[in-house]
This record gives C-alpha cells, structure tokens and sequence, in this order.
C-alpha cells in the first residue's frame, strides 16, 4: 500500500480514516491513545478480530487463545488488530429443550452484532474466529454482508474420546473413538434398560476430553470444511484439532493473509461467488456432511446477492460421489481427515472427477486451482477414499420435493443402503418436539411409521429447533431403521436414520405439513426426490380452508418473537433482511 509524505498508510478507500484521519479526528484517536496505542498503529489498516469466544461450550473456550495467533499475524504484517467478541448459543447445550429455540436466531445475532461492530469503528478488514455451528455460517454471513477483505479460521474440533480401560460399559462402547453423537445415542439406551445410569456417568466423563467442536462430520465440521471450499479460509486450516499448537500458526498466517488481501483490494464477494458456493456444496455432500449446509449455504449466498437456495444446494449434491468416510454416517472423526491432509486431499478428488471451478479466488490471493497444484498428497484410502471408487456414487445429502414439499426438504442419506433410502408409511403426527420425545421414550409408536414433527419451523418453533434428542432416542432403542421423521425443523448433524427436515413451507404458513392427520400415507424415496402424501390436491384444498391458523406459542415479546416476525423459509436460508440485492451501498466503499 503506497505510503503519504509521514510515512503513514494511505487510508483514502479504507473506512478507517473515518476515524483516524485529519483534525476533526483528534477526539476519536485520543481514545486510541487511551487504549496504549501507538501513533503508527493509529496510522496503519484497522483488522477487526472477531471471536464468538465464550465458556458456553468447549467448541468456543479457545477461541481468545487463537485470536492472539491472528492479531500477532496481523501486527506482523504492518496492520493494527481490533478484537471484539460476540455471541454464540452451542447447540450440543441448547439440545433438547427450549434453549434450541435460541439457536438458529443466534446465527443472525452473530451477523448483526458483527456488522454492527465493524460499521461502528469502521474497521478495514476482518478475521473472524468461530467454533459452533451457527457461529461460523454467522461469521462468513458477516463478511460477505459487510465486502471487506475477510479470512476466516476455524477455532477447530474436539479430539475424540475413549472409555478408559476396564471401565463397565458395554462392548460397543469400549476400546474405540466416543463422540457427542455416543452421548445422545446413550441417553436412549439407558431408557430402554440396555444401559445402566452407572455407565452412563462413566461415558459422559470421557465423551468430550478437550477443547473444541464435536469431532464428526456434524454442522461445525461441515460448515468449517465450507469455509476452505469457498475460499474464505487458507488452505488446510479447518480440520486441525483445537488443542494442536498448529492451530495457532494458522490464526498467525490468517492475520497475515488479511493484510495481503487489503493490499490487493480483494473482498469477500471476490472470493465467495456462485462457482465457489458450488465447490462448498461440492465438498458437503462428497464428506457426508450436515444437511444444515442447505440452510447456511443459500443464506452466505444471500448476503451476496447469488440466488443460491436449497435446491440449488441439492442439485449438486445429486451428482457428487460419497467418498470420506466421518461419522455420523462413517466411521472416521476430523482428526483423522487432518492426518490424511484435510480438504485439499478432498478437493483434489474432486477435481479428478471435473467437479471443482478451479480459478475460484480464495484468502491466499491465489485460485482454488493454484492452491490444489501444491497438494502432493493422495486419499489414503481409508478416510479419503479415490474418487474413482467411491463409498457411493452419489452424494450424502438429497433434496426431496413433492405435494407434501412443494418448496423442497431435505434427508441426510450417508451411509445407508438404496434399500434404506425409500419410505412409506402412516404419519403419527405430533404437534412439537416435546411432545414426540415423550412419545418415543414411552415407545407410543409403531415400527414402519412417519412420525411428522411440526410446529418447529424457522417462524411457528420459532427457531427451528433441531431434533437430535429424539433421534438418538430411537436409534438407541434400535428402531432407528425401521421408522422415518419428517419435520419442518432441522435435525442435527450428528443425526442418523431416515428423517427429513426443512420441510417447506413450514406448518405456520399453512404448509402441506400443517395439514396432514394421523394415518396419511406417506412416501419418502431419496433415490428418486419424492417426499408426498397420498391426498389428492382437492382433498388438501378442502383441509387448507379448515385451517385453524398457526399454532400459538409463548413468545409473544423478545427477541424470538423479533425473530418470527423477519424470518423467511428455509428454502432460501431461513433470513431475516432482504440481502444484497437491495442494498444501496457497501460498507466497504463508504
């Protein structure tokens, strides 16, 4: 960056000399002074550093240790770090009870407040740190909004856990690798009697042995994978556990990327364009990743501008391979795909297949395609098979439409048979999460049913809760194959068996959903995208003139009724403004 006549930055397109250049200023870099600022520092980029830091959850407490990573990165590199936190709300916590409801609207607090912080002071730049599933959606959505030079980091996954030697737990549970995902699953079995509370408290004591995000390919994982497919962060970054020291020389080499990235005037819409999306969905769907991807993606999208929406998302899931074998669907965690060489390894696959748009820019300053020429490495054949031998042929997420989804849904597919991927059955139909859990604890239900979960919608929960609780339930009491769920909900990442969430439009908009009864038939098939009732289109006319309205909750004030008042479907995201298309400026150009 060219330098004036004192030697100092020239900040004439940056935001930042809103508040540090000429007289009028004096006031505003006063209080810089009071903060033990330099006059250089004063002088030089503003980075915002950005952390959803917190002690909510492990995936969050070592986010401050790796922001000082990044600002030394940023120090290094002649820019002057910021850092700032704002909110998380850590979905393995907010499971399975009100607190879920918090979780999706979480997402668009971490965008406002980091918009907010970063209009405020105006910032040049920014490196946000996120560690929990809606954080780094939030963090990405931020950045795109905001057109900033951006890098994001990932704070990194938990290492997985293990039942010490010798402990009393059953066979199943012993002498391998333990995740969240076991815990949930192992509620279930204590229910049913197959486990007793005494091995239960054994497991919760080791499930979770450190910092970091939930090891399998759940939302967290999945949604940092997204972040080094669309180029926001540097290669390699995202699957490093968060207690390896590498971890704090990639919060180094972020710092520095930023400032190489405000030299070169290369900003967030640069790197995240309609090819680069489709590398993200690409490498969700070849990992066996979080259906939650169809959320976030089209809502990153969105601040963009990009009409990018779930079955956009879908499509390019249809004809991606399944080839890395993580948990939930697999066997392996993210430590394990760090080891064999991360997302490079996995895009280098792709890009076998023809399926990466290689000139895609990304944090480097450099292309997609430059960046895969300098893996060296091959899928080991185990975590990361060939692309040419694929676990299946097609990807681990499938889009489903029919008269019961005319605006789409979504089914997480990894891991189960062609025979698995088809369903049809009478709905039981439960008008909440709660009242399904109760049911299927109680075993209130019959092998070869739909159970429908309505009312958990992004506007009617509100919130769009997840349904991992009820999930593992089933699958603990081993019925987990022999029903399906369908929601207009989520479901969790660490999700298995057959169920379909974000089904649209949600039951609080008069959709499909809201209007099926006990003993309606049923059709799932993922082979084909039918997701259907066996009414006819008079017989789901007649029942939308008796419809009562949208279920009454008890959020009548506060933020979660702000939330049900913006939200949009989750076909498009689940968004709460209307995106780039109709802003009037960038903050960036201000």
């Amino acid at each position: 960056m060219a330098k004036d006549h004192n030697n100092r930055t020239d900040k004439t397109n940056l935001p930042s000399r809103h508040v540090t250049i000429g007289p009028a200023r004096a006031p505003h870099r006063s209080y810089y002074y009071a903060m033990g600022m330099t006059e250089e520092e004063i002088y030089q980029p503003l980075v915002g550093v950005a952390t959803c830091w917190n002690e909510a959850a492990p995936c969050n407490i070592a986010l401050n240790r790796q922001a000082q990573s990044v600002k030394l990165g940023v120090k290094t590199a002649n820019g002057t770090p910021r850092e700032f936190t704002t909110i998380t709300v850590t979905d393995g916590i907010a499971m399975g009870h009100e607190g879920m409801r918090s979780s999706l609207a979480s997402r668009e607090a971490i965008a406002d407040t980091v918009e907010l912080t970063m209009r405020g002071h105006s910032y040049d730049a920014i490196v946000g740190l996120a560690g929990c599933d809606k954080s780094l959606p939030g963090m990405m959505m931020a950045m795109v909004r905001l057109n900033t030079p951006s890098v994001f980091i990932y704070g990194g996954s938990i290492l997985p856990g293990r039942a010490p030697a010798g402990a009393d737990v059953p066979a199943d549970f012993a002498n391998r690798d333990l995740t969240v995902q076991d815990m949930f699953e192992a509620v279930g079995r204590q229910q049913n009697g197959t486990l007793s509370e005494e091995a239960l408290e054994v497991l919760e004591r080791v499930a979770c042995p450190s910092a970091g995000a939930c090891g399998g390919q759940f939302t967290a994982n999945t949604m940092a994978c997204v972040s080094e497919a669309i180029g926001l962060a540097l290669p390699n970054s995202s699957s490093a556990p968060a207690p390896y020291e590498s971890r704090d020389q990639y919060g180094k080499a972020s710092g520095e990327a930023v400032m190489n990235l405000i030299a070169k005037n290369i900003r967030a819409r640069d790197i995240v364009t309609r090819q680069s999306l489709e590398n993200a969905a690409r490498v969700v769907a070849c990992t066996g990743g979080s259906t939650n991807a169809g959320l976030h993606l089209p809502a990153i999208a969105h601040e963009a501008g990009i009409d990018f929406d779930l079955m956009d998302v879908c499509d390019i899931f249809r004809d991606t391979p399944y080839f890395v074998d993580l948990k939930p669907g697999g066997q392996y965690v993210a430590k394990d795909l760090y080891e064999v060489g991360g997302v490079p390894v996995v895009m280098r696959e792709l890009r076998k297949a023809g399926l990466v748009h290689e000139d895609c820019i990304t944090a480097t300053g450099e292309s997609i395609g430059h960046e895969l020429d300098l893996i060296e490495r091959n899928a080991d054949g185990k975590v990361i098979y060939p692309v040419e031998t694929p676990i299946t042929a097609t990807g681990g997420v499938v889009g489903l439409k029919g008269n019961l989804a005319p605006e789409g849904a979504i089914v997480k597919v990894a891991g189960m048979s062609a025979e698995e991927q088809s369903f049809t059955g009478p709905a039981r139909v439960f008008e909440s999460e709660e009242e399904a859990f109760e049911a299927v604890k109680k075993r209130e239900y019959k092998e070869g049913e739909v159970l429908v979960i309505r009312n958990e919608g992004p506007s009617g929960g509100p919130g769009m809760r997840e349904m991992l609780a009820t999930t593992a339930a089933l699958s603990g009491q081993g019925m987990g194959k022999k029903v399906a769920l369908i929601t207009d909900g989520r479901f969790s990442g660490a999700t298995r068996g057959f169920c379909v969430g974000h089904v649209g439009p949600e039951a609080a908009h008069c959709g499909p959903i809201g209007l099926l009864q006990h003993g309606d038939m049923i059709t799932i098939n993922a082979v084909t995208g039918e997701l259907s009732v066996d009414l006819t289109d008079d017989e789901l006319a007649a029942r939308k003139a008796d419809w009562k309205g949208p279920k009454e909750t008890i959020y009548a004030s506060g933020a979660l009724w702000k939330y049900a008042q913006l939200v949009g479907g989750a076909q498009k995201g689940a968004v709460t403004h209307p995106g780039a298309k109709e802003e009037r400026h960038i903050y960036m150009d201000i």
